[in-house]
């Protein structure tokens, strides 16, 4: 209904433009939206336990009395490990089965619960507690990343061809506003205690001292259900006919038909070298966002400043996602991921020379214009050059680049020093690159399209 003194001719111009708004950003249809969500509600998670306050918690709390700050970098670097090699391990097998058998959001509804209670438990971490830190960590990990598996995989469902690339990165901006929100809202009781009620002030229990942390990552699983919702109500299960859901024990069917469709990337040569790239440079991705709080206190940057350069990176994110996504629809999501990793070079060489507060908040700029672009359309592009209905098991395998990613980078970082590992980083960017410049995009779509249809390639 047009408001009051409105006419619906008035509105229908205003209508009609906000609906092409929505086009442009990837978010016009209801299912579209509501997949993009997830992204908003497992953000939370990415940038208040992965990447802002738990990293520091750890050090400063749970590993207190126990380790110096080097030892807590160690613990939490060995940590994160554990958590990224068993998902990699276990996700082909599950998204195998969720093709199978028709489960990918029952899958993802499981990943989701495991995840939640873990980042809840967080709750009860006091000090000296690295042990309980380390182990809920590593099932957070756990539950997130396999969660993502599965929420990759309805995208080329949810998403047309020509128009995977908007709705990609609109998830991704989605999620810088959704973290971002929720990390505004953890630092505001962390540092003002007193507006909300909470304790504060001198002669404070550990108990108390910690209070306001621990209810920021309580907020974030409550965050993380709560936005879930939507894509559980809205997006549907892509339709496997009942003839083709395998009797018997489904894990021995999963592994048969892994086993054939690691065979057949040889018939789908442009997807498989994409994943190879993408493990390499998503590695280097990977390792600035977990290790960047944890290098940045190694190095002697204070806790405010770090904390502010990551709400640079989610407010910058958002309007450079986007952009991404129509960069893309002009140059081609190959090009635009190149650019990208250009950009990560100089973000490397700059963090080796950076020493004051003002580099890391530039850095931090630098990387918010380019990390949810570049990583949105490596899964975007991805998604292009594999068929539909093996979309779960060929997600299990980026899943696996996804996490073994997450692997060599922090591990460099448990045994090298912080500056020399941060230039080392710089080869995962240009072998990742070098690769992605031999994938031959159109052929590779042309291949997925043509197995979909049942047929031979063009």
């Amino acid at each position: 209904m047009p408001s009051l003194g409105e006419t619906s001719q008035d509105a229908r111009p205003r209508d009609a433009w906000f609906q092409r708004m929505l086009e442009k950003l990837g978010l016009h249809r209801p299912e579209l939206r509501a997949w993009a969500m997830y992204d908003w509600a497992n953000s939370a998670m990415m940038t208040t336990i992965i990447t802002a306050i738990f990293p520091i918690y750890y050090a400063s709390v749970a590993c207190s009395g126990v380790c110096d700050l080097k030892e807590a970098e160690r613990r939490y670097a060995i940590a994160t490990v554990i958590g990224m090699v068993v998902i990699a391990l276990i996700s082909p097998v599950l998204g195998t089965i969720a093709d199978l058998k028709g489960d990918k959001k029952k899958m993802l509804g499981g990943f989701l619960t495991v995840g939640i209670l873990s980042v809840a438990g967080m709750f009860f971490i006091f000090h000296g507690d690295w042990i309980l830190a380390s182990a809920l960590f590593i099932f957070a990990n756990i539950g997130a990343n396999g969660s993502f598996v599965f929420y990759d995989a309805l995208l080329p469902h949810v998403a047309r061809e020509d128009e995977i690339d908007r709705v990609s990165t609109a998830g991704y901006a989605l999620g810088y506003i959704g973290g971002g929100t929720l990390l505004a809202l953890n630092l505001a009781w962390y540092m003002k205690p007193e507006w909300f009620g909470l304790p504060h002030g001198e002669g404070l229990t550990p108990a108390q001292a910690t209070l306001p942390t621990r209810l920021a990552f309580l907020s974030v699983a409550i965050w993380w259900l709560v936005f879930s919702i939507p894509l559980f109500r809205r997006v549907a299960e892509p339709h496997v006919p009942p003839e083709r859901i395998p009797a018997g024990i489904p894990v021995r069917a999963a592994c048969a038909r892994l086993m054939e469709t690691f065979r057949s990337l040889r018939s789908h040569r442009q997807a498989f070298l994409m994943l190879l790239a993408f493990l390499i440079y998503n590695d280097g991705i990977g390792t600035i966002i977990r290790m960047a709080v944890i290098y940045g206190k190694e190095i002697g940057i204070d806790d405010t400043t770090m904390i502010a350069s990551i709400m640079i990176v989610q407010f910058v994110g958002i309007p450079c996602a986007f952009l991404f996504g129509m960069l893309a629809h002009r140059l081609g999501a190959k090009r635009s991921i190149g650019i990208g990793l250009v950009a990560y070079i100089v973000i490397c060489v700059f963090g080796y020379f950076m020493k004051s507060a003002t580099h890391f908040l530039i850095l931090a700029v630098l990387v918010g214009a380019v990390q949810g672009g570049t990583q949105a359309l490596s899964r975007s592009l991805f998604g292009s050059l594999i068929p539909k209905d093996k979309s779960g098991e060929f997600f299990g395998f980026f899943g696996v680049a996804e996490k073994f990613a997450g692997i060599l980078g922090p591990a460099i970082f448990a045994v090298v020093s912080g500056r020399h590992a941060i230039l080392a980083l710089i080869a995962f960017f240009i072998v990742g690159g070098a690769l992605l410049y031999f994938v031959d995009v159109a052929q590779g779509q042309r291949r997925a399209r043509a197995d979909e249809a049942g047929g031979l390639p063009a």
